[in-house]
């Protein structure tokens, strides 16, 4: 009997210690990568040979940005008593969460430590870090057997993606990543079944279910993803999918883009051709980290500096500009500041701009938004597997992704920065660009003729 005490005792410690959740999150930033264990001349050791194709596809260097973080510096970190939440190698930074604040001033000591910052603290009260719960399941989607796109016809008609459709360019050998906050139901909807998913990353809590979190990133990739005849084909219908979540909806801190950085690089690892993220950050639980308008120049917010650097690695990043026009925010929300980007206003059916679509332009006077596309009422699946509508510019973006996607297909000499200006010269406003439209409405069909003359 003492010894069943004993184990019960001991049951219980392990049960409760397992409960406890870390309740601080740091950005330690890193001075060099000094201590690397790795070489530039031998990049098949940290690249894999899709990220370096790309590169050498599109004469693009390997530099020292995409040594890892030096693994030396990270193990010397987790000896402070810290645990690992994230690496990010661009930016060359360690995210480390911890419950005692005075761990960081000693990990600040360190000699190859620059900067150290709180990114994140636990949520007051006992809410939900996770969700369990999944919404009930009708899968009786309308059929509409005049049409392959279904009511989705309008949003890809308005840039003539459908022509790019027609020629047989349906996103067929690309990739794209979407990094978003969660795609509730997707693995069970019976319409999106065919979409060809490579795999899915949980960057927020590994233990988490994907497929059970917020329904947000689900409609995202059905924008994009959808190929059903008759009941929703979406912009890149033959595409293929990595599904990442880096948008933590229980808070909103820092942290969330050193999730997002991650993601990105993830994203490269794997052979993503395209990003999709419908993700925007300038206002957070904690006040002093609030953005100003002056720090809209591509530089200041982490993701933004991430997102800069995603075409200097052969990718194309298209994300939304945001939902702030009818605030007193009004602009556009990083990453959609930064720099080589596709940033993506909303309108409605009719080409007219939506009154919440963020403005611009950048800080440092850059035309943002990029382009626009549909924005209000955009034809999505929703959870119960059914088709509904959805506002923002969270399905502009992905409108545009997989038509951006379908051009690349088209026109795969292209470089990646030859891509992103492709499509803003196609732009109905490309003459004479704004801050409220940016280039326009682009026209994929006059983007592949005017590139094959």
């Amino acid at each position: 009997m003492r010894k069943t005490f004993f184990l019960l005792l001991f049951t219980l410690a392990v049960v409760s210690a397992s409960a406890q959740q870390d309740t601080l999150k740091y950005r330690i930033s890193l001075t060099d990568k000094a201590a690397t264990a790795f070489s530039l001349e031998h990049p098949e050791a940290f690249l894999s040979e899709k990220a370096i194709e790309r590169r050498r596809k599109q004469h693009l260097p390997i530099d020292s940005t995409d040594l890892p973080v030096c693994r030396k510096y990270i193990d010397e970190i987790r000896r402070q008593g810290v645990n690992i939440v994230v690496t990010g190698k661009w930016e060359n930074f360690v995210t480390v969460s911890c419950n005692d604040s005075s761990l960081i001033d000693r990990i600040a000591a360190l000699p190859f430590v620059r900067t150290a910052e709180k990114v994140w603290m636990a949520p007051e009260g006992d809410g939900p870090m996770m969700s369990t719960h999944r919404d009930s399941l009708i899968n009786r989607p309308t059929m509409y057997p005049d049409s392959v796109y279904g009511l989705a016809i309008n949003q890809i008609q308005l840039s003539n993606g459908d022509k790019l459709h027609r020629e047989g360019f349906k996103g067929q050998g690309m990739t794209i990543a979407v990094i978003d906050a969660g795609f509730h139901n997707a693995d069970k909807i019976t319409a999106m079944q065919n979409i060809r998913v490579l795999g899915t990353k949980d960057f927020v809590n590994p233990q988490a279910d994907i497929f059970a979190e917020s329904s947000h990133g689900m409609m995202v990739l059905s924008c994009i993803g959808m190929n059903r005849p008759g009941i929703m084909t979406g912009t890149a219908p033959e595409a293929s999918f990595w599904l990442l979540r880096s948008e933590d909806e229980y808070s909103e801190h820092l942290v969330e883009q050193d999730y997002w950085a991650a993601a990105v690089e993830f994203a490269d690892s794997v052979g993503a051709d395209v990003l999709n993220t419908s993700l925007g950050y300038y206002t957070f639980d904690d006040k002093s980290k609030d953005y100003k308008f002056r720090d809209l120049n591509g530089r200041h917010a982490l993701m933004s500096r991430q997102a800069s650097r995603v075409a200097d690695k052969g990718m194309v990043l298209v994300c939304s500009a945001g939902n702030s026009g009818m605030g007193s925010w009004k602009k556009i929300t990083p990453p959609g500041d930064a720099d080589n980007v596709l940033t993506v206003g909303a309108i409605d059916k009719e080409g007219v701009l939506v009154p919440f679509s963020s403005i611009g332009n950048t800080a440092d006077h850059r035309i943002k938004p990029d382009i626009v596309a549909v924005g209000l009422g955009a034809d999505v699946i929703r959870t119960d597997g059914n088709q509904g509508k959805a506002n923002g510019t969270s399905f502009s973006s992905p409108i545009m992704c997989g038509m951006v996607t379908c051009l690349w297909q088209a026109c795969p000499e292209l470089t990646a920065k030859e891509v992103i200006e492709l499509v803003r010269r196609s732009g109905d406003r490309t003459d004479y660009p704004d801050n409220i439209y940016g280039y326009g409405v682009p026209d994929m069909w006059k983007a592949y003729k005017s590139h094959k003359q």
